[in-house]
């Protein structure tokens, strides 16, 4: 029983570690994404029936993929170490709900769009990307908090000095700093511009100085805290894949070493045998 566990474990590793395996898992999710599609337009029957059946495979499929990680994993305390593996399980654990035909059919079709998240998983680089977009909001968040300040501020001067050019773009503080936020976006921005400089010429001041701080200094200051964030992702993803390689020349090093003092005690017992012969 302990060899056929042994068998089972060793294979689910190498069908895991496959490449194959790899990419036919992110076709059948590719697959399932196209078949939530169809089904939003208006199908014959037998195409429905057909995609009904084509999703019932594709859901055992996932099943199957998940058991097998997590024979790979060597226990189910190890599987669930991972983040990344207690969100896999949990999509694919609500796409075995059977609430289609019920009341519910269309909170589970919502569910099932989860399962294009499961690309997440599959490809490393969209982990690495997710990874260091979670680690990176705490950062943004200081330089969101200095871009609300920069808003609130120009947008109080607006209202004050526009209010009675255009009440539907200046009227409130509110209304203020989404104007400034479509004058962020650079989109028809000169319009609200040369509409306030009939009465105030200078105010392309206001404008201009806005966008250089908001358009310029704090996007890039957010680009920069992002790219730093991917590049120290990226580089404990290498860490993380060479501490795997290490480990797994270690426990190869330990297998020779034990299959050595295997021979060299079968060996000391043969000399040991021969000897009363002598």
């Amino acid at each position: 029983m302990k060899a056929i566990t042994q068998r089972l474990f060793l294979w689910s590793q190498q069908l895991h570690k496959n490449p194959f395996f790899e990419w036919t898992t992110v076709a059948v999710i590719i697959l399932s994404s196209l078949g939530i599609g169809v089904k939003s337009y208006n199908t014959p029957t037998t195409i429905e029936h057909l995609i009904y059946w084509l999703d019932t495979l594709i859901t055992a499929y996932f099943l199957a993929e998940v058991i097998i990680r997590m024979i790979a994993a060597g226990s189910l305390k190890n599987f669930f170490r991972s983040g990344w593996n207690i969100f896999d399980f949990i999509i694919v654990t609500i796409s075995l709900i059977p609430i289609d035909e019920s009341e519910y059919a269309l909170l589970a079709r919502m569910l099932r769009l989860f399962r294009v998240m499961r690309l997440i998983y599959v490809v490393p680089q969209l982990r690495v990307l997710i990874s260091a977009l979670i680690k990176v909001i705490p950062r943004i968040s200081y330089v969101a908090l200095m871009m609300f300040i920069i808003f609130y501020m120009y947008g109080a001067v607006g209202n004050v000095l526009f209010k009675d050019i255009n009440p539907v773009l200046w009227g409130d503080i509110g209304i203020s700093m989404l104007t400034l936020f479509r004058v962020a976006t650079l989109e028809d921005w000169t319009d609200v511009m040369y509409e306030t400089m009939i009465l105030y010429p200078l105010s392309w001041i206001y404008y201009l100085s806005f966008i250089f701080l908001s358009a310029f200094v704090f996007l890039n200051m957010m680009i920069g805290v992002i790219i730093e964030s991917l590049n120290e992702e990226h580089n404990a993803a290498e860490g993380i894949v060479r501490n795997d390689q290490q480990q797994q020349l270690m426990q190869q090093l330990a297998r020779i070493e034990t299959n050595l003092k295997q021979l060299q005690q079968q060996q000391n017992r043969q000399e040991q045998n021969h000897r009363p012969h002598e």
